[in-house]
């Protein structure tokens, strides 16, 4: 038996990005054009980073 954690993801993909914060993929399109989420590309695949999501949380967190 192997006693290693789960590995945290950095980025992870679009529809996933999405259903991880609970909004559609328009709407996460539109946080991305509005640089409020940080994506990379890889090759032809655009990732979101988790940081970057974790970030707009705190920040709508704030605002409440």
């Amino acid at each position: 038996m192997s006693n290693q954690r789960p590995v945290e993801p950095i980025c992870v993909r679009v529809n996933d990005a999405a259903r991880m914060i609970g909004v559609g993929r328009t709407k996460l399109y539109e946080l991305i054009s509005n640089g409020e989420l940080e994506t990379i590309k890889i090759g032809k695949a655009t990732r979101v980073t988790t940081a970057s999501l974790h970030k707009l949380v705190e920040r709508h967190r704030a605002l409440n």
